[in-house]
């Protein structure tokens, strides 16, 4: 009865809402050279104990495919993660439970995610809308139309972060599919575009993947690592998203094998500097937040010490750890020893600290 009233809902509030927060700065202002943010930034900075700056990189999971709550919930009381994605379970449940999360605590904001692609929408919420495939939207008024639905289902239930669009190239990839907006840049870009455009608008934090480029491979990475043999021939869709100020990208665990300049030796793309850190952070200029695939995949999750790895490499948010305590631990520990890296840490839990302030949250 739940989703059939949720259902009724959504078709009457299907121009999107931006959630009634704090409105001293918003989505647009993250790239811009705001002094009063700066100074925010640093001030909240300033204020976080060690492991609260640590813990704002580190976003656990709830639903059925999930954790707990039981298992999660003491990791917010403690303040040790700093968001969550929800995998998958009833809207009105994950209303009414990012509702009891954000009363735990006063001013210790977290980020609320989901994989709300159009292609996964309707398993990830069961009773939402029916959507059409990403693939299947082929105009503008396509696009607008499922942005629209999706922002005003995330911003009722209490979403601020979206993992889309997919910009992969490949309608074969068992992993990708129907997922990607067509088998070209030319065909991808202008929409993908216009899909982080629009999200952003509605206070909703676009996320462009797999970097750098999961269609042109062979596998599944939830179940294995897989390999670009040779060119990135997708990272070219790259530099179009960045264009359209997309505030997050996230890197596939993906190896890269001979090619001289950008291999991976071996490790998965979100474990690797060369990729991370090299690649996207310094050559394509992306000054957003680089956010890992989901650590407890198939071609990650038996690496030792994985997450510090990712952390290392250049990643800001670390998704689904495996063991969150022990990533909150791992990283901090490796800051005492090394001040490199921990400049680097900081300047993460900086760019985090700035989207929540966009996002309208109080600390």
């Amino acid at each position: 009865m739940r989703t059939t009233i949720f259902t009724i809902l959504v078709s009457i509030i299907c121009t999107p809402l931006i959630a009634q927060e704090n409105r001293d700065f918003t989505l647009r202002d993250f790239y811009t050279e705001n002094m009063e943010l700066t100074m925010n930034t640093d001030e909240v900075y300033a204020r976080l104990p060690e492991e609260q700056r640590v813990a704002q990189m580190i976003i656990a999971s709830l639903g059925k495919l999930g954790k707990p709550y039981a298992s999660v919930k003491p990791l917010i009381e403690k303040r040790q993660i700093g968001g969550v994605i929800f995998l998958s379970g009833d809207p009105e449940d994950f209303k009414n439970q990012i509702t009891e999360i954000n009363g735990i605590h006063q001013n210790w904001p977290m980020i609320m995610s989901m994989d709300a692609e159009p292609s996964l929408l309707n398993r990830r919420m069961p009773g939402t809308p029916d959507m059409k495939p990403t693939a299947d939207l082929k105009t503008e008024a396509d696009i607008s139309a499922a942005v629209d639905i999706i922002d005003s289902i995330l911003n009722y239930v209490g979403f601020h972060q979206n993992f889309a669009p997919v910009i992969d190239l490949s309608a074969s990839n068992e992993a990708i599919g129907n997922r990607t907006f067509g088998l070209t840049q030319d065909e991808v870009s202008p929409k993908a575009a216009q899909f982080i455009l629009e999200t952003q608008q509605d206070q909703i934090v676009a996320t462009a993947k797999h970097f750098p480029g999961h269609g042109r491979v062979a596998g599944d990475t939830h179940k294995k690592l897989v390999y670009i043999d040779g060119e990135l021939s997708e990272l070219g869709l790259y530099l179009p998203m960045i264009d359209a100020n997309v505030l997050s990208i996230m890197v596939g665990h993906i190896a890269v094998d001979n090619n001289k300049k950008y291999s991976t030796n071996g490790a998965p793309s979100t474990l690797s500097p060369t990729i991370v850190n090299g690649l996207l952070r310094n050559e394509l200029g992306f000054e957003g937040i680089i956010i890992t695939d989901a650590m407890n995949m198939g071609a990650v999750a038996e690496i030792p010490e994985s997450c510090l790895l990712a952390a290392k490499a250049g990643c800001d948010m670390i998704l689904m750890p495996p063991d969150e305590l022990g990533t909150l631990n791992s990283i901090l520990s490796a800051t005492q020893n090394d001040p490199e890296f921990a400049m680097q840490i900081e300047q993460s839990v900086r760019r985090i600290i700035r989207l929540k302030l966009c996002l309208g949250m109080e600390f």
